[in-house]
């Protein structure tokens, strides 16, 4: 049986179902692939249609090229200097944004079939938050982890320190999102972040090895199992997003974010001014 391809309405997003597995790839390698507005309107589409789907068994989500997902545009963040609101209210931007991160992080936690991310290089930012909203993840050797958001003037985003919190607990999450340094594979491995690290020219191999496994397993229990295992989790996951959702956007005003997103673009550190 050959691959189906999937149209998802924009380049920025692909998608292929084989055999039960869809894979997702985010596609926009000359920006890291970075969110865009198509990229994101179209991941939530495949997203709902996939949590309804009996031909698709398992999702499987993914970065072109040598990254995963870069998170936000920071290069489009400076060059609207809008803190991201445009022509929409803060609140209808904080509404939007809690729908967003619903539709997408939070579907891929939610959804009744398992998730993997397959990182075959940096995961920062919402990237980051979408790999960690994922059941497992699959690291190439060379891929990276970090939360990058203090870098940029934010609190953080799509259930990052939600995911973060349950995996690593509270103390090291504040490590990594109040400094953001990089966490290398061999550490994300160790920390429990990361399930598997290859080498980069196995990462497809892999990813789909442990893909085509769940989708021939039991189904039904994998539902239920991933049920449980949401519910034993201290908290509620939609809380955590719509608070995020309201601090991102409000950071999103910020001098400091602005001053940010202009040093990412100059390739220089930030001069923050806490306000």
């Amino acid at each position: 049986m050959t691959a189906k391809t999937i149209d998802t309405g924009t380049n920025d997003l692909l998608a292929t179902l084989d055999e039960g597995v869809l894979t997702l790839t985010l596609n926009r390698p000359e920006a890291r692939n970075a969110m865009s507005g198509d990229m994101n309107a179209a991941l939530q589409a495949q997203l709902a249609w996939a949590e309804l789907a009996a031909e698709v068994k398992v999702i499987v989500l993914t970065g072109a090229g040598k990254g995963f997902c870069a998170g936000g545009d920071v290069k489009g963040m400076a060059a609207r200097g809008d803190g991201t609101v445009g022509n929409n209210t803060i609140d209808g931007k904080i509404h939007q944004q809690r729908l967003n991160q619903r539709a997408t992080a939070g579907k891929l936690f939610r959804m009744p079939k398992p998730t993997i991310a397959a990182l075959p290089g940096a995961a920062a930012g919402a990237g980051f938050s979408l790999a960690l909203a994922c059941d497992m993840r699959v690291m190439a050797s060379t891929a990276i982890m970090t939360t990058a958001f203090a870098r940029v003037g934010f609190s953080g985003d799509y259930g990052g320190t939600y995911f973060l919190t349950q995996l690593v607990g509270s103390a090291k999450a504040r490590e990594l999102y109040f400094l953001s340094d990089r966490v290398s594979a061999e550490e994300a491995l160790r920390l429990g972040l990361a399930n598997w690290v290859v080498e980069p020219d196995q990462l497809q191999a892999k990813t789909m090895e442990i893909a085509r496994r769940l989708a021939n397993g039991p189904t039904v229990a994998y539902r239920y199992m991933k049920e449980n295992l949401n519910r034993a989790m201290a908290g509620e996951v939609e809380d955590c997003l719509d608070l995020e959702a309201t601090h991102h956007v409000h950071c999103g005003q910020t001098e400091d974010h602005r001053e940010a997103t202009k040093a990412f673009v100059d390739k220089r550190e930030p001069v923050f001014k806490g306000r």
